[in-house]
This record gives C-alpha cells, sequence and structure tokens, in this order.
C-alpha cells in the first residue's frame, strides 16, 4: 500500500482480549456461545474494537464495540449503526445485523460475518466496476429511501459544506454517504458495503461520487473521470453540478484537516488533508 493510501486508515483498535468481561458475555448471548478465537481487523477510523470472531460451536461472526473512553461520538455512532442496519431491505448488498448491546457505556454491534477483503488500492477497474454494481443495485432497491426518520443529504451535510454545493443534494435514494475501500468487501464476485452510521437520503449519484474521491486521490484520475461519464448514476448528470459538489467536499475537508486530532483518530487530519488537496486538483482539471 502506498503512503497516500495509507493514511485512508487509522485509528488505535481496542482487542477482543482487552474488552469487558461483560461484553463477551454479551456477545455470547447474542450468538449463542462463547467466542474462541478472534481476530482484529485493521482499517477505517473507529477507535473500538473491529474482529471477525468464532464461537465454541462454530459460528462466525463480526463484532464492533466501543466506549467514550476511545472517543466520545463513537458509541453515539455504533448505536445509530444498529438501528440503521436493522433496517437496510435484505437485497442491499451489506451484512446482516445479529444483534447489538449497550453494556455499561459500551456499545456493541454483532454482525454477520462476510468472507472477503478490501478492494486493491489503488483502485482496479474489475473490482471497482463491482462496487459500481453493488451501488447500481442500492439505487434499484432503495429508491425511494427504505429506512424511516433518517436525514436528508442536505440536512447531514449542512454545517460542512458550502449553500452552492448543498443546493444540489436533493434525492430521494439511501445513501451510505461514506464509501472508501476500508468500508467495502469484496466477496464472492460482488462488492458489500459495510459501517452504514452515517446513512442519509439524497441524489441516486452521491455514492459513486464519494468513492471516485478515493479512486482520483490515488492515482486513478482517468479511470475516476471514465467511470462519471459511463456510469448509469452519473452518465446524465449535469457536469457542472458534480463539479461544484466536488469543490465543497475539497472545502469540507480542508476545514476539518485544520481541526485539533480527534481522541483516538491519530491519522484522521492527514487523510482529511490529502483528500481536500485531491480534490482542489481535481476541480481544477475539470474546470480546465
Amino acid at each position: 500500500m502506498s503512503s497516500s493510501a495509507a493514511v485512508a486508515s487509522g485509528g488505535n483498535r481496542v482487542r477482543w482480549a482487552d474488552l469487558p468481561a461483560t461484553v463477551h458475555t454479551a456477545v455470547a448471548e447474542v450468538l449463542g456461545s462463547p467466542v474462541v478465537h478472534a481476530v482484529s481487523q485493521p482499517g477505517g477510523f473507529s477507535p473500538g474494537s473491529a474482529d471477525r470472531v468464532e464461537t465454541a460451536a462454530g459460528t462466525r461472526a463480526f463484532v464492533k464495540a466501543v466506549s467514550p473512553a476511545q472517543n466520545a461520538v463513537s458509541p453515539a455512532m455504533h448505536a445509530r449503526e444498529a438501528q440503521i442496519a436493522a433496517l437496510l431491505p435484505l437485497a442491499i448488498p451489506a451484512p446482516r445485523l445479529l444483534g447489538a448491546r449497550e453494556v455499561a457505556d459500551w456499545q456493541v454491534l454483532v454482525l454477520e460475518d462476510v468472507p472477503g477483503r478490501h478492494p486493491a488500492l489503488p483502485w482496479r477497474r474489475e473490482e471497482l466496476d463491482l462496487v459500481v454494481a453493488a451501488l447500481e443495485t442500492l439505487v434499484a432497491v432503495a429508491t425511494p429511501c427504505p429506512v424511516p426518520g433518517l436525514p436528508t443529504a442536505r440536512e447531514s451535510l449542512a454545517a460542512e459544506l458550502p449553500a452552492d454545493a448543498l443546493a444540489h443534494l436533493d434525492g430521494d435514494s439511501l445513501v451510505h454517504l461514506d464509501l472508501r475501500a476500508d468500508n467495502l468487501l469484496i466477496s464472492g464476485g460482488r462488492a458489500v458495503l459495510l459501517d452504514w452510521p452515517h446513512a442519509c437520503s439524497g441524489p441516486a449519484w452521491l455514492d459513486l461520487l464519494a468513492l471516485l474521491f478515493e479512486v482520483d486521490r490515488l492515482g486513478g484520475e482517468d479511470l475516476a473521470e471514465e467511470v462519471l461519464r459511463t456510469s448509469a448514476l452519473t452518465r446524465d448528470v449535469d457536469p457542472d453540478v458534480l463539479t461544484t459538489v466536488l469543490a465543497g467536499f475539497a472545502v469540507f475537508f480542508l476545514t476539518r484537516a485544520a481541526e485539533p486530532d480527534p481522541p483516538g483518530l491519530p491519522t484522521l487530519r492527514s487523510f482529511q488533508r490529502a483528500q481536500g488537496e485531491a480534490l482542489q486538483h481535481w476541480v481544477a482539471r475539470r474546470r480546465g
């Protein structure tokens, strides 16, 4: 992995063995058997645990747990993800929620363990095509948005994006709103969308555009533009609209990058700076 790709992940993971016994017990209650083997998973920005586990009965699952000691806002994000994951239609390529528990100040999620790996970085066309297909399925299955109570994209990003970008974010599709390679798995010839706490309703093209931030940043400038031109999700969208939204996200990332490091997330600001600068260059190319 290149150094520019490496800043897309980080956080000080809590290991399964370091979780309180009460968390272990809660997971065993969900799965019907105690965990006997756990493998911590790298990537992402959460400072909590992220483990593929196996129980004494042979059941496999993916377990996430976090408390305010790692990061003050992460437990609420886990709780929100549990609420959303429980309501996702089965046809959406996403892990199923097996159970969620609040144990003292720990938020615990037990999800289906999807065998697979994250897409390779820099992005490869064949794996990107699988993700585009997954996003097309998401739009087909989840328009109008089937998850009640979600904010709109405008509401979610109101304090983050300039007004000219926000003006283009109307839509009634379910939007993941946080797609990068570390939130995706390639599994059995398809892509699976992970980690849903930021979900909202918005334009059908927003997830694909946001995914292409990373494709472009890691050297896939031509590939990102080709996908925008050819995908059914974006090819009929006014190019000026896409450019305006790209410019808005550049502002968002660079503004956030100037803030102090949040607790437990030592690489987040570096990632945001790299992404914001890359988006500035992309916008400049598109504007000629």
